[in-house]
């Protein structure tokens, strides 16, 4: 029988750091574990480098890092739901990185898989091109977008095997699984826990493989 990954909060938040670069599974919340970011901000790290498709809320998500002021960097998509990613971006106290979605996905995927980048059309000629290798195959040109990985990853699984095979529903998979490629540690967030060989293997989004803790996400 495989090892339960279940740690408790506490032990999570021993293994924050400063200065971390960590992913944040979710799509504007939805496959978010906020019970992970709430003990962030209780733990105080700062500096962080966050990797998430957006930034949150001002009360929800990431955003409740970067209102407690723990960001310095945030890489993203979207982030206009978010008045205070403007505010402090505009003041100079957040730097922001805009990423089109797609390719977001891509260079995250790419990491995990190992990839040397992903080559997209998308942001050529615009601010996106800027610093990067522009490269012509088949007469096309594409920009070389470059793997992104992260330090830490939090995932959000809607139930899981106390190994960390984790089943997203609807619409919580969004970065879910990627993220959990693509990073050196990975910490799941889950309400619903389960004994290893109750969850069909075919319905796993998120393979107990990539996942080094569970944290077991108390109701409220």
């Amino acid at each position: 029988m495989p090892q339960s990954k279940v740690i408790a909060k506490d032990k999570f938040k021993s293994l924050l750091k400063n200065n971390m670069k960590v992913m944040v599974g979710g799509f504007m919340t939805d496959g978010t574990p906020e019970q992970l970011i709430d003990a962030m901000v209780e733990s105080g790290v700062k500096n962080l480098t966050i990797i998430c498709n957006d930034g949150g809320y001002p009360d929800r998500g990431v955003g409740k890092l970067i209102a407690n002021g723990q960001v310095k960097t945030l890489i993203a998509s979207h982030v206009g739901l978010n008045p205070n990613v403007a505010k402090l971006m505009n003041s100079g106290e957040l730097e922001v990185q805009l990423v089109p979605q797609g390719t977001l996905a891509e260079i995250i995927r790419a990491k995990g898989a190992g990839l040397g980048g992903v080559l997209t059309p998308t942001g050529l000629g615009t601010l996106v091109q800027e610093g990067k290798d522009v490269i012509t195959v088949s007469g096309k040109q594409y920009l070389l977008e470059k793997p992104l990985g992260a330090d830490l990853a939090l995932v959000d699984a809607s139930y899981a095997d106390n190994f960390g095979n984790g089943v997203n529903i609807g619409t919580t998979r969004n970065f879910n699984p990627l993220m959990a490629m693509a990073a050196d540690l990975v910490v799941m967030g889950t309400y619903d826990v389960r004994e290893p060989g109750t969850i069909d293997p075919s319905s796993v989004t998120i393979h107990g493989v990539l996942i080094d803790y569970i944290v077991k996400i108390e109701e409220v």
